[in-house]
């Protein structure tokens, strides 16, 4: 009990904090620190797979794109005046937040107890798919044709970003050339964090057959990495002529729409596996979707190619 309230307390001071701090890179910060005690809380729930969600792309992939936007602001006091809200609008916008909030307060205390669901069923057909994680065996068995359309809505998010390039820049370089942080808190975490990270997002995607994690929290970890090193001046962006990060951009795609193919004629119909090779199958495509995750993403935030390669 203490704990959860000490946790609580140190998550209102995160979100106080991001929210008064001056310095836009104190802000982010701020901002990440607030990801990983939500990422606490939700532990503290019971909600593994929601932590990890957000310890990955709301601390991770999220912070690294706040400190890509304050390093690209630098020097651009215009366009920060510009873009800084005015003080009415700050205060609508808080008391919008605390109406959400409010609401979905509300909305969870009036559900019924017990809530109507589905677990029971689903749950006693998962020794079919051989995973010990049921949010896996039901984002990849019963939610297949979601999980497969949402790899494809990346790769065409991706497309849609390089087609914002001008002609002369097709199949460049995305994104600026950052200068080599050779010190300061930025050199430090591009140095340190990588190596830990890129352990860590394997580990996250291996280990989602049968724990906590997955293809998506993996893949944000990886991106997360190399973003941090890519802003940092210690990695530079391919460009996006190479055959090699296409391929690797739509390989979870292909390996998936294969696989769901394959299940037309060796299983019960599209997206089916053959119950001996089920984990076998979706861990192949957990592994494809991994690469694809992490170029995606990255590639979203570096944006569309701005300089001949």
């Amino acid at each position: 009990m203490i704990l959860d309230a000490l946790i609580a307390g140190l998550v209102l001071v995160a979100a106080g904090w991001t929210l008064a701090a001056r310095d836009a890179f104190a802000a982010v910060i701020g901002f990440v620190c607030f990801g990983l005690l939500l990422t606490l809380a939700w532990a503290r729930l019971g909600a593994v797979d929601v932590a990890l969600t957000e310890a990955a792309i709301g601390a991770g992939a999220t912070g690294i794109l706040l400190l890509f936007a304050v390093v690209r602001l630098r020097g651009g006091t215009e366009e920060v005046a510009a873009a800084t809200p005015s003080p009415p609008q700050r205060i609508a916008a808080g008391l919008l937040a605390a109406a959400i909030g409010i609401a979905l307060a509300l909305a969870v205390m009036l559900l019924p107890d017990p809530a109507p669901s589905l677990a029971a069923p689903a749950m006693a057909e998962l020794p079919a798919f051989g995973l010990g994680n049921p949010v896996a065996a039901v984002l990849m068995g019963y939610r297949g044709l979601d999980t497969l359309l949402e790899s494809v809505v990346l790769v065409f998010a991706v497309l849609a970003i390089w087609s914002m390039a001008p002609d002369r820049r097709w199949g460049g370089v995305p994104g600026p050339r950052f200068p080599r942080a050779e010190h300061g808190p930025l050199s430090l975490m591009a140095r340190l964090l990588p190596p830990i990270g890129i352990v860590i997002g394997i580990h996250l995607a291996w280990a989602g057959a049968d724990a906590p994690g997955g293809k998506f929290q993996g893949g944000t970890v990886l991106a997360a990495m190399w973003l941090l090193a890519w802003v940092a001046g210690l990695a530079q962006a391919p460009a996006i002529a190479s055959r090699r990060l296409r391929l690797v951009l739509v390989a979870g795609p292909l390996v998936f729409l294969a696989v769901g193919l394959a299940g037309m004629l060796v299983a019960d119909g599209f997206l089916a596996y053959p119950p001996a090779f089920a984990k076998p199958l979706i861990v192949l495509i957990e592994a494809a979707m991994t690469l694809s995750v992490a170029a995606a993403l990255a590639l979203l935030i570096a944006g569309p190619p701005e300089r001949a390669a």
